[in-house]
């Protein structure tokens, strides 16, 4: 099982549960769950080969990798610790297993708030997936995720997100790193399925002004799904809750809050 930790609050009844993306951890969350704590009942894990979450060394993971599986892993990590349902955060690749979740299981989830979204890749980032594919025997992981992360947060302001993600992604074993990298051989399918289809759990959006790669995919989709919002944050880049925690925890929780207050 996935390794997880849990804050429960003394009155609240709700549940909140951060997964994050790519080459993180739970540890990205830390200025979230403070002031989480505060509100609700808070669930963090660490995705299969990161952070204390054992890598999926064995024949038996050969055959069987893909977005699918891996959501499997978040729903076990929830069914162990009896959430029955639960307001979703995600970063990155984790906004796509939370979306994912969503259609497998919506039951479990009560909404979903969606920070450095990714619902399209656009010509550069399918051009940066072709080139890690045609790579990734032969360039050490590590040099690929340090291109992967310069590209999607390449501003000055977005040092200490990029700093942030590479530490993490260097405790991942390089056979555990190639094997997430096959997953974006299934994700545009994945994308262009999400994209059309207006799900009816409340969905908040929330991104930075300087996210290129993903924000305009993000602001067509808002326009369709009527349980869906924008929220994006000025002078901010792709990982929203480690360069603007502040604003990124008031806009969160008052989301959550005002779902629960309209019960």
């Amino acid at each position: 099982m996935l390794y997880h930790n849990t804050y429960l609050h003394k009155t609240s009844t709700e549940w909140v549960t951060f997964v994050h993306g790519a080459g993180g951890s739970s540890t990205i969350w830390f200025k979230q769950v403070r002031e989480f704590k505060k509100h609700f009942n808070v669930l963090i894990l660490d995705l299969r080969g990161h952070g204390r979450s054992k890598p999926t060394l064995g024949k038996i993971f050969k055959s069987e990798y893909n977005f699918d599986v891996v959501t499997k892993d978040i729903i076990e990590v929830l069914n162990h610790v009896k959430i029955n349902k639960s307001h979703f955060i995600g970063i990155s690749l984790g906004s796509i297993l939370i979306r994912n979740l969503a259609e497998k299981k919506p039951e479990l989830v009560k909404s979903m708030i969606l920070g450095g979204a990714i619902l399209k890749l656009n010509f550069r980032s399918q051009l940066l997936m072709k080139l890690g594919n045609l790579f990734k025997s032969i360039v050490p992981y590590m040099l690929l995720y340090k291109l992967f992360a310069f590209i999607i947060m390449p501003r000055k302001n977005h040092r200490n997100s990029r700093i942030l993600f590479i530490n993490e992604a260097k405790k991942l074993y390089q056979k555990e790193f190639l094997k997430w990298f096959k997953l974006t051989s299934e994700i545009n399918p994945l994308l262009r399925f999400f994209r059309s289809k207006d799900i009816k759990i409340p969905t908040l959006y929330i991104m930075g002004e300087e996210d290129h790669l993903f924000l305009p995919s993000i602001k067509r989709v808002v326009q369709h799904h009527v349980n869906s919002s924008l929220f994006v944050i000025k002078k901010c880049g792709h990982v929203v809750n480690v360069e603007q925690p502040t604003i990124f925890n008031t806009k969160t929780i008052d989301f959550i809050s005002s779902l629960n207050s309209t019960k």
